[in-house]
């Protein structure tokens, strides 16, 4: 399994970007794929997620609004698009998926899979 993120630039606040994230060897139908952050000196943060099985979505509060997750699965491949970015949304930014049900989107422990990360800057 290997997950590709890309889409990662330097943008200025209010612009926008959509990140993607390709799974490649991951087949599986069931659990969600999240997208996180992360900040220099901070904590890795849950920004969303999106079952694998339906269009069902999940938001962290300070993107609800400006973010939106999708995905292709016919290119087994999920989106984030973002939308009104603030320089607060500078950070790492890390797509991660599992196959299990019952976890927390935002529980970044609850992940089997991750990417290598894409950079996102907004000044």
């Amino acid at each position: 399994v290997q997950l590709v993120e890309s889409g990662g630039d330097s943008v200025q606040a209010g612009g926008s970007l959509r990140l993607s994230c390709a799974a490649s060897g991951y087949t599986y139908s069931t659990g969600f794929m999240g997208w996180f952050r992360q900040a220099p000196g901070k904590e890795r943060e849950g920004v969303g997620g999106i079952y694998r099985s339906g269009s069902s979505t999940f938001y962290a509060d300070s993107v609800k609004g400006r973010f939106t997750i999708s995905q292709d699965n016919t290119k087994n491949t999920v989106y984030l698009q973002m939308n009104s970015l603030k320089p607060e949304d500078t950070a790492m930014y890390y797509c991660a998926a599992t196959p299990y049900v019952g976890r927390l989107w935002y529980n970044e422990y609850d992940y089997d899979y991750w990417g290598q990360g894409t950079q996102v800057t907004v000044s």
